[in-house]
């Protein structure tokens, strides 16, 4: 597919190691002082396994003065760097990661999530794009990493992961922003994620591309996440402003705040990834 205009704050970088020939699949990080956890998340993508699949990696950095872009020049085939003065929200960084992709599927991922098992997620929706073509977009339940998950992660997790399963059944539309895979198509025809919202986009993308067609949890495609906002705000207070910005979302066309405070560590032994916290 081709590319599509940028505004000037931004500034793109060509790495190709996957000639844009032979990509399939868009993998696209939206990354803000990530340099913590993004080398680990990169190192569940090695070349070899992207070359397998035509995975091109595309990082979308919003304005990192960490190392957070020298990891990204050393992995990623397309690096976008904002260069704005004003915050960048989520939804742009991963609009623009979007812009410069040339695959027909899109798969978006955050900086500190990772699939359980990456040969067989990248074979799956491989498969899933060339056989449902009716289903537009799937989404995928999340976890809290294994090696670090307590009895309040996985009863939350279960729980969540039927409630995102249910909206979809009911035809409402939902996904959680750790992972999103669309068809590019008509993720463009619905103008992307929504980028005057710094919180809720996530379910306003899935809202509005339910209208054209049918989304599904898909449950092998099961991705870890860093605990990491779990414990610095706790799950009540977390839950309370997903739901909130997500209503306004839907019913104001707006989120309640006007940047989603990052959190870039939590306790955990210096020794572990950031996936394992």
């Amino acid at each position: 597919m081709a590319s599509r205009s940028l505004p000037r704050d931004a500034h793109v970088q060509q790495h190709r190691r996957i000639a844009e020939s032979a990509v399939r699949l868009s993998l696209i990080i939206p990354t803000l002082q990530e340099e913590s956890t993004l080398e680990s998340t990169l190192a569940a993508f090695p070349l070899e396994l992207r070359q397998r699949f035509g995975v091109e990696l595309i990082i979308s950095d919003g304005g990192s003065t960490d190392g957070t872009l020298a990891i990204a020049e050393r992995h990623a085939d397309l690096l976008v760097v904002y260069r704005g003065t004003q915050r960048q929200s989520i939804a742009q960084g991963r609009n623009w990661g979007a812009a410069v992709a040339c695959a027909p599927v899109l798969i978006f991922l955050n900086a500190d999530t990772i699939p359980a098992d990456p040969p067989g997620f990248l074979e799956r929706i491989t498969t899933w794009a060339g056989r449902c073509p009716q289903e537009i977009a799937l989404c995928c339940p999340v976890r809290v990493h294994p090696a670090h998950e307590q009895l309040q992660d996985r009863i939350f997790h279960w729980l969540y992961n039927r409630y995102v399963w249910l909206l979809n059944a009911l035809g409402i539309g939902m996904g959680r922003g750790e992972c999103h895979i669309v068809r590019a198509e008509p993720f463009w025809r619905v103008g992307g994620y929504d980028e005057r919202l710094y919180a809720g986009e996530d379910f306003d993308l899935y809202r509005r591309l339910r209208r054209l067609g049918h989304i599904r949890m898909e449950w092998t495609l099961l991705v870890y996440e860093s605990p990491r906002r779990y414990r610095r705000y706790g799950y009540a207070r977390t839950l309370a402003l997903w739901t909130a910005n997500a209503l306004a979302a839907w019913m104001l066309g707006r989120s309640l705040v006007r940047a989603w405070q990052p959190v870039r560590s939590c306790a955990c032994p210096p020794s572990r990834s950031p996936h394992q916290c």
